[in-house]
Parts: C-alpha cells; sequence; structure tokens
C-alpha cells in the first residue's frame, strides 16, 4: 500500500474511533475523498482495507456501512491478540532466534529508534511507524512457523481495531502521540531482548501486555485528560 493509501486509513481509522462515521452509518467514496480532499481511488482501497480490519462491512454491491460494535469487543480482541502473539514470542523464545530472525528483528529496532530519535513526530513518520511495526510483529508470528498461530491471528485481525497495524495516532496532536510510540518502542526492545535471551515467560507476558498499547496507554501517558480511550 502506498503512503498516501496508508494515510487514508489511518485517517479513516480514526474518524470511526471518534464516532465522526457513527456504527450503523452508511459511508460513500465521494462524500469521504471530498472530506479528505483526496481522489476517490486511495479512499475505495482504504475501503477495502478496513473492511478486512472488521471496521466497515458491505452494504450492497458497492456501499459500505460502519460496522457496529462497542468497547468491550475491541478489548476482547486485543486480549484474544496479546494471548496469540504471546503464544508466538513464547514460542519463539523456546526454539531459539535464527541469525536471520535477529538480523531482521534487530532492524525493526533500529528503524523505530532513528524514527523517534529527533524527538517528535511529523505526519510521514506515523505511516513509517506502522510498516516497522507491522514487520516486528509479523516476522515474530511467522518465524514460529505455526501456521495455526498465524491463521488465528489472521481470523483475529479482522474484529475492529484489533491487528497490529490498526493503532490509532491524532495527527492533530503528534507532540502528545510521540510519548505513546516512544513506549511501543521501548516494549518493541524489550521484547526482543526477552526472545535473544530464550526467556520465553518473560516474552511472552510482554507480548501480551503490548497488545493494549493502543487502548489503554493514552490515559496512562496523559495523552486524554478526560481518560477516554485513545483506540
Amino acid at each position: 500500500m502506498s503512503k498516501g493509501n496508508t494515510s487514508v486509513v489511518a485517517s479513516l481509522r480514526k474518524l470511526i474511533s471518534e464516532g465522526r462515521y457513527p456504527p450503523g452509518d452508511r459511508i460513500a467514496e465521494l462524500h469521504v475523498a471530498e472530506h479528505l480532499g483526496v481522489s476517490r481511488t486511495p479512499v475505495r482501497l482504504a475501503f477495502r482495507t478496513l473492511e478486512q480490519e472488521g471496521l466497515l462491512q458491505r452494504a450492497g454491491k458497492r456501499g459500505y456501512r460502519v460496522r457496529e460494535f462497542t468497547e468491550t469487543d475491541v478489548l476482547c480482541a486485543l486480549e484474544v491478540r496479546g494471548v496469540l502473539e504471546g503464544l508466538a514470542a513464547r514460542r519463539l523464545a523456546e526454539q531459539g532466534l535464527t541469525e536471520e530472525v535477529e538480523v531482521h528483528l534487530a532492524q525493526c529496532i533500529e528503524d523505530g529508534r532513528e524514527l523517534l530519535a529527533k524527538g517528535y513526530l511529523d505526519k510521514d513518520d506515523v505511516t513509517r511507524w506502522s510498516e516497522i511495526n507491522e514487520t516486528f510483529h509479523t516476522t515474530i508470528v511467522e518465524s514460529t512457523g505455526s501456521l495455526v498461530i498465524a491463521d488465528a491471528i489472521g481470523r483475529n485481525n479482522h474484529l475492529p481495531f484489533a491487528s497490529a497495524d490498526s493503532i490509532i495516532i491524532d495527527t492533530d496532536a503528534l507532540d502528545r502521540e510521540y510519548r505513546k510510540l516512544y513506549f511501543a518502542q521501548m516494549q518493541h526492545q524489550t521484547v526482543f531482548q526477552a526472545l535473544r535471551l530464550g526467556e520465553s515467560a518473560r516474552a511472552e507476558m510482554l507480548m501480551r501486555e503490548h497488545a493494549y498499547i493502543g487502548m489503554r496507554y493514552g490515559e496512562l501517558l496523559d495523552l486524554d485528560p478526560n481518560g477516554a480511550s485513545t483506540g
């Protein structure tokens, strides 16, 4: 997916999480394209991506409707992802990292460190972080060699905000969102350390906790003064 398409996906994801497009509402390509100031093509591609994520569902042959879900649904899906990714991390720690996997994960850590080194975020950083984050998670899951775990995570990813790359970043408050990504980067580093050291129980626990970074850490990091979730 191109950088422009990824940006449209992120914008729509945020608008849905904020209730700007309420559950049950039908949304049209033209209206969204005009609202976001883009052409209809990236919006069409974004609709397909968000359908796969479980945020949109088909409404007729060409239309889409915002899927109805509750915060409890989202938390349950996150818990399931945490359990499955935790299982993947534990199995990978037990079997040991190959040189190739270690290099791949180390590169994700370095890429994240470079991204955050300047001490602030710009809008292009949001797309880049999504790429780094997805690569980190996918590498851990796929490196276990377990099709069962990968398939279970794939099915869970079709639920709203359940996939690793569906974290919501408020592009209107990038100074505050920087703290969330900085913390996520630290979690990546601790997971990687546990994997390298073969600390299977620790790797599992850290990965399970990491699943909540998008939903629970806004309040802890003072991202939302009202204490509401950030998505």
